[in-house]
């Protein structure tokens, strides 16, 4: 049975700080030249965090009255901050040794007590889990908490409302919780949309254990895609995921950063690797030929020295 269905989520755009709705979604020739197919950009990078966190992280932080501990690699931690701070509320964001620099900078610029523990997100979450139990304190969990699911939901909302028609829909996974969104939204609509995750080759974790229909974990990983690498799936995140995604692929770290110079170089845009990933599959994938493709670009949070690697 599912944890959320369409109602919730119109409701959801009903309370959701406006600063992080209506994000900009368009139809951009160039790309469709270079890729081949007809390319619907949905950008979640235009707002004060730079990426979609800010949508279900302000509906949970709404429904808070204590103070908040979490585990972020950096763009949740942002979304928490800022929603926590607006309403005063004490936030602790556990991140990894490992983690991006400036997520770790703007987490701490955003009035949130960032602490750096563990090699991975995986382990920073383990490690915030149990510091939040040892003080009584309330553990967010992004795709566990149906928040944020919820949330990201409205993205969904947003593309069905503009009546694009698409025929497919390529969308991130790391925990879940952007594709669960979306996809209860299509889902519930009756849309013929097909939504399609895409995960970086060197964390497979959610979309090899919604293949075994099972969960599969792993020990690490290696990508450059740190916003959506996850070892260890949410129980329920995969749940809501099974009915909700209709096919899944990899990509190749040669993929994402094609995908990140392409859209800086003809979009005039800055995406970092896991909002690269659904590009990245219409650049390594030729199924696509002449359909009508929406992407959703989910975050923007790159170093300086990241953009003159990968970019410049």
């Amino acid at each position: 049975m599912a944890r959320f269905h369409l109602a919730d989520i119109q409701r959801a755009a009903r309370l959701i700080d406006p600063v992080f709705l209506h994000s900009p979604q368009y139809e951009y020739a160039p790309l469709n030249d270079a890729l081949g197919c007809r390319v619907v950009l949905k950008v979640e990078t235009m707002n004060p965090i730079r990426s979609f966190k800010g949508r279900g992280a302000d509906l949970l932080v709404q429904n808070a009255s204590t103070p908040l501990v979490c585990a972020s690699a950096g763009n949740f931690g942002q979304a928490m901050a800022y929603a926590a701070k607006k309403r005063g509320l004490p936030l602790t964001v556990f991140a990894s040794v490992n983690a991006n620099p400036f997520k770790v900078e703007r987490m701490r610029a955003l009035g949130a007590t960032v602490i750096l523990e563990g090699a991975d997100f995986d382990a920073a979450k383990e490690e915030a889990r149990q510091w939040a139990a040892g003080r009584s304190q309330r553990f967010a969990e992004d795709s566990r908490d149906v928040e944020t699911a919820v949330g990201a939901g409205t993205i969904g909302l947003e593309l069905l409302q503009a009546n694009l028609d698409l025929d497919i829909l390529l969308v991130p996974v790391g925990n879940g919780a952007l594709i669960n969104g979306i996809g209860r939204a299509f889902k519930d609509s009756g849309s013929r949309t097909r939504i399609m995750g895409v995960q970086a080759q060197g964390a497979p974790a959610m979309i090899e254990s919604w293949h075994a229909r099972r969960k599969i974990t792993y020990a690490s990983m290696n990508t450059i895609a740190d916003g959506i690498g996850v070892r260890l799936p949410v129980d329920e995140a995969l749940e809501d995921l099974y009915p909700v995604m209709d096919d899944a692929l990899l990509v190749s770290e040669d993929s994402i950063l094609q995908a990140m110079r392409l859209l800086f170089r003809l979009a005039g845009l800055v995406v970092e690797p896991s909002g690269a990933v659904p590009v990245a599959a219409l650049l390594e994938h030729h199924r696509f030929q002449s359909m009508k493709v929406g992407v959703i670009l989910c975050g923007s949070n790159l170093t300086d020295q990241q953009i003159n690697d990968w970019l410049l």
